[in-house]
């Protein structure tokens, strides 16, 4: 693969119980196109994946979201799991973080339950959006127009369904990143 995006910062936003496909397959991959790539979580340290039903591996988050600035970075991911974005969504500092990405027009993706973090940021209200197919109700309610698609891209949001569509949904967010930041991207006012 060409390097696509060599000298971008990428921040994937993490905590235990993320679903592990989702959360290596684009860091390695991010990494291959050329992206510096950078775990962030709710506190430095060790994170552990979910895998097959049961604990996977570990990983290392070498910034807390408490100290993290959308500035510092090009684009954000934010890979699904059950338990992950249960924990991220409740936690100011990541509802704060998601927002700058948004106000300043940066790409984001987010994939499976991923989106949920997205809600309570309050980023999705009209966006087209897809994820997993058990929490597409709370996205409507939040005001997003949910679709059953591989993978949407909406303004420089992409999100995907599930494990089984990685591969369109890194493809995209490759793509997103490599275009880089859109004035029109931005959030609307008042969502």
């Amino acid at each position: 693969m060409a390097k696509k995006i060599t000298g971008r910062n990428v921040a994937i936003l993490a905590t235990d119980g993320f679903e592990q496909s989702e959360l290596a397959k684009p860091l390695d991959e991010l990494r291959n196109a050329g992206a510096n790539v950078r775990l962030v979580s709710l506190k430095k340290g060790k994170i552990k994946g979910w895998k097959d039903g049961d604990w996977g591996d570990t990983y290392d988050a070498e910034l807390a979201v408490k100290d993290a600035r959308a500035a510092d970075f090009d684009a954000l991911v934010l890979p699904g799991g059950v338990m992950n974005p249960d924990k991220l969504r409740r936690d100011e500092d990541v509802q704060r973080f998601v927002r700058e990405f948004f106000d300043a027009g940066k790409p984001v993706a987010a994939i499976c339950h991923g989106p949920w973090t997205l809600i309570d940021a309050g980023v999705v209200k009209g966006r087209r959006v897809t994820s997993y197919a058990s929490i597409q109700l709370d996205l409507k309610n939040a005001g997003a127009q949910w679709s059953d698609e591989e993978v949407v891209c909406d303004r420089g949001l992409v999100t995907s369904r599930k494990p089984a569509d990685l591969r369109a949904f890194i493809d995209k967010t490759i793509e997103e990143i490599a275009e880089g930041s859109h004035a029109a991207r931005r959030a609307t006012p008042g969502m």
